[in-house]
């Protein structure tokens, strides 16, 4: 499944493992990586939220260690939106299996869509919390608030503050220990995914700012 299909499994954005990419090759079938993760039940089909973008896993197993392995392949669309291109063996990964129907909703309803790039501008400890700066593409801006939720590596978190041209998130101790965020620096790439219920609102409008910008 490449970010771009219409068929459409539901995260949360609490990830709830970090993975680590043991092989990268281009494939028929697309970019493929085998990543290790602490997953034994996978199923193939399954869909999986790898850094916020959500690819099916194709194959899975446990090695002679018990580690939990499985792989997916990344095609043209899902590599022109992300940054999967540029990933190598030993990259450190966000991931998140799909929602089931009765699990909790601790983060927001996530897509696993991810709409653009973002580029990290700074990155500063303040108190007990990690303040980081984002720089947003510009069709992206109008879909943040001051408080609202937005997905960065697939990671569900709230609005600090709106900045020029982005966003500043605050991220807490146990996000930083959980998740990659932690190790981001100045002139990293994230991904991306804004509210959408943000980008369904900005839908429903465009018609009437259209009319308003021709009178």
């Amino acid at each position: 499944m490449s970010i771009l299909e219409t068929k459409h499994r539901m995260f949360t954005g609490l990830v709830d493992d970090v993975g680590i990419i043991e092989q990268v090759a281009n494939t028929a079938a697309g970019r493929e990586l085998r990543v290790r993760c602490r997953y034994h039940d996978l199923v193939d089909g399954e869909s999986i939220a790898i850094n916020g973008a959500c690819l099916t896993v194709r194959e899975r197993g446990v090695d002679d260690r018990g580690r939990g392995w499985f792989t997916v392949a990344a095609v043209v669309t899902t590599l022109e939106r992300t940054n999967i291109g540029e990933w190598r063996a030993n990259n450190r990964i966000n991931l998140e299996r799909a929602m089931r129907l009765g699990d909790r909703l601790g983060g927001h309803l996530v897509l696993g869509h991810v709409d653009d790039i973002g580029t990290v501008m700074g990155v500063v400890q303040h108190g007990d919390a990690l303040l980081i700066d984002v720089a947003l593409p510009v069709p992206l801006q109008s879909l943040t608030v001051a408080q609202g939720s937005i997905t960065v590596n697939g990671v569900s978190l709230t609005v600090n503050a709106l900045i020029e041209n982005g966003v500043q998130l605050s991220i807490i101790d146990y996000t930083q220990r959980h998740t990659t965020l932690g190790e981001l620096a100045v002139g990293d790439a994230v991904h991306i995914e804004a509210d959408v219920l943000a980008k369904h609102v900005e839908r429903l409008l465009a018609p009437q700012l259209a009319q308003r910008e021709t009178r």
